[in-house]
This record gives structure tokens, sequence and C-alpha cells, in this order.
């Protein structure tokens, strides 16, 4: 329900800005060149490929289709193998709305991604890992294919002693518990100032251990499983890694065996306490409710260690100090940056990474833009020759 409501939210905004930003417009020519008139034409690519994700299968699969389809191409949708439920009901979506060779929806895995992958596109649009998104843009590169790419992060959620605390307590659950963890923007490196340390990372424990975890059809449950048992063993992993490089578990950190649980891929809410910034943990995507806090002194040591990182794609600032939060946010090297609220996507508000984190924007006009090509009709208002070849 919370996919559908984003992506209804994204059509209505689209359709209110589709025939403006599709028609074609005057460009101003300078008269004293010569006389002249200037038309830019927004043109459809042709056929684009758009390859979803798991962790939001619904909306990371119609967002930049919508974007697609309304700029004037044809598409191929390439939903996750991981989210086959989901998977049939696009498709089932797709064939009522569109006719057959307008869109098509290929269903399968690794085999048929990379049989994508060697046919030739127009624009190709990939939501997913690093690794693969490097292997998308070689395989692009071949034909000079454009690609938007939204992949991974280490978002940075900074919280300042001034910061509001039940909001900043409720904006840590909402940076790295928020759908278990499997968000591409998640707050899994949590700033905080060393002046209020002890007691955040205190009340945060007691945050975390009152979460309910369960199955997701009871009303009390508010985080559910991770998607797959090699997934949740990664991430386990990976806490394992931290307690090697000298992090401290102060909650979590372990897979639930308890009744009903213990048939899926659930585990705790995990708070890595005492980290530094050179750990593995602090510096790769562990993606899973997994938060690594640090201690920071000021301002400009937070913004450098927020930038030592290959990713940027989300973070946020906790403060009631407006200047110091726009300066924090200017100073830090990321696509989108949260004040006082974490993981808000409204329809209008460019969303996309710096570095690593990928390139191009969506859930915002410029999407039409990445899905078209300009072309320009230059008309020549004289009736009199050039002048570079003048008559003999």
């Amino acid at each position: 329900m919370c996919e559908t409501g984003l992506v209804l939210s994204e059509l209505t905004y689209m359709e209110k800005h589709l025939n403006r930003l599709m028609r074609a417009r005057r460009a101003k020519t300078p008269l004293a060149q010569f006389p002249a008139r200037s038309f830019v034409v927004p043109e459809p690519l042709g056929v684009a490929l758009v390859m979803s994700p798991w962790n939001y299968p619904f909306m990371l699969s119609l967002d930049p289709l919508v974007g697609a389809i309304a700029a004037g191409n044809c598409a191929v949708l390439k939903p996750s193998a991981y989210a086959p439920a989901t998977s049939r009901v696009l498709r089932e979506l797709v064939e009522s709305c569109f006719a057959p060779d307008h869109i098509a929806v290929v269903e399968g895995g690794r085999a048929e991604n990379e049989a994508l992958l060697e046919q030739k596109f127009d624009y190709i649009f990939f939501t997913g890992s690093v690794a693969v998104g490097r292997l998308v843009m070689e395989k692009a590169a071949r034909w000079l294919t454009p690609v938007t790419l939204e992949l991974g992060g280490k978002s940075a959620n900074i919280f300042f002693p001034d910061c509001k605390w039940d909001m900043a307590m409720d904006g840590l659950q909402l940076g790295i518990l928020f759908n278990q963890g499997q968000v591409c923007c998640a707050g899994s490196r949590v700033f905080v100032h060393e002046d209020i340390y002890d007691r955040f990372v205190e009340e945060a424990v007691e945050k975390f251990n009152s979460v309910k975890v369960g199955l997701p059809w009871e009303a009390d449950t508010m985080m559910g499983s991770q998607i797959y048992e090699a997934h949740l063993n990664k991430i386990l992993d990976y806490i394992e890694i931290g307690k090697k490089e000298g992090a401290r578990v102060a909650c979590g950190g372990e897979r639930i065996t308890d009744g009903e649980l213990a048939k899926g891929c659930f585990m705790r809410p995990t708070l890595l306490a005492d980290v530094t910034n050179d750990m593995r943990v602090s510096q790769e995507e562990i993606f899973g409710p997994v938060a690594c806090i640090l201690k920071f002194r000021d301002e400009d040591e937070v913004i450098r260690m927020a930038n030592d990182n290959a990713y940027g794609l989300g973070g946020a600032v906790w403060t009631r100090d407006l200047n110091r939060a726009i300066r924090v946010s200017r100073g830090i090297e990321t696509g989108r940056m949260w004040v006082n609220t974490y993981n808000q996507i409204p329809e209008g508000s460019p969303f996309g990474g710096y570095k690593e984190s990928g390139i191009g924007r969506e859930t915002h006009k410029v999407i039409l833009e990445h899905y078209t090509q300009m072309k320009n009709i230059m008309i020549n208002l004289s009736e009199a020759p050039s002048g570079f070849y003048p008559a003999k």
C-alpha cells in the first residue's frame, strides 16, 4: 500500500507537468546575428530498458516506466527475480494498459538480465548494486546508450546537541529500520556529537529493543523479514566483521530463532557503537537494519567524515539551527539531504546520487529530459543569400 500511494503521487505529478515539458518551445535567437526563429523539440529516444530491484519492486518499476512512456518511448521492463509476485502483478497491469508493441515485461533471473544487456536499447534505467551498475554501464557503452543508474548508499544521519530529542530518536529509526533497512538511501552511518553520544546510544538501544519484529499481517509488526537467506547471512557476516574491527554490538546483532519467526529470515534491529570511519562496516553498504554509530566533535569534522566514503545518495542533519543545517547540507557530497526528517521522497523533489551512488535523477520532471533527445529547428527568415559566396 505504501508503494501504491507513492506511485499514484508520481503519476499525478507527471500528468500535471507533461504537456508543458513535452511541447515544442521557442529558443531566443539574437536578431543582430541574422533574422531567424529557433524551436526546441523534445523527441522520444526509442526503446527504453527499465531494470528494477526487489526492495521496492512496484514503485521502482513503475516510476521510471511512467517517465519512459510519458516521453513517448516504448519500454521493456525487467523486474527482480526476488519479487515474483509483484512481477506477475506488474505484467497483468502493464498488459491491461498498453498495447503489446508499446511495452513488454520480461521475467527471470541473471540469465535474462545478461541476455537483455546484450541487446541494443536507446536508454537504460537501472536500480541496484554498484557492481551490477558498472556492468550495465559497460554494456551500454557498446552502443553509447545513455543510462540512469540509481545505486547503493552509505548515508550519513547526523545529530547535533540541539536536536529535538523525540524527533531525533524517531529519525534514527526511520533512517535505518524502514523497510527492514533494505533501502539504498538508508541512514546507516549515524554521526552523533560527542556531548550527547552516551545518552544517545543508551536511549537508542531502548528504542531498538522495543521494535516489534513480526509477521507482515500482524497489526503491531514494526519490522519484517529480510528478503532471502543469503542476504540475511551477508548482514550477519558484516556484524561479525564489525566486532573483529572493534565495534561494540550495543543491541541486536543476531537472527531471531523463536517460534514462527524462526522459519523466516528475521533478525533483531542492530546498533554497532564505538565505530570508526575506517571500518568496513562504516564504509561498505550492509543493506539491512544495522546502524553504525560514530562520534564527532564539530561541523568541520563531521562533514569530512561523512564525505570520506564512495557513496553519496542520501543523508540528514538534525538541529534547530537553520544556518548550521544549510552549511552541513551544502558541505556533504550527496544527492539528497533531509533536515529534521528522513526517507521522505515526495514527487517533484529530484532523487539520485553523487559519486558511486549513481547517475541521473528520478521523482522529478527532469526524468522526461533523460528519456528524450533535444532537436533544434532553425528557420531562416531572410530572403537573401548568406553572402559567404557572392555572385561573380
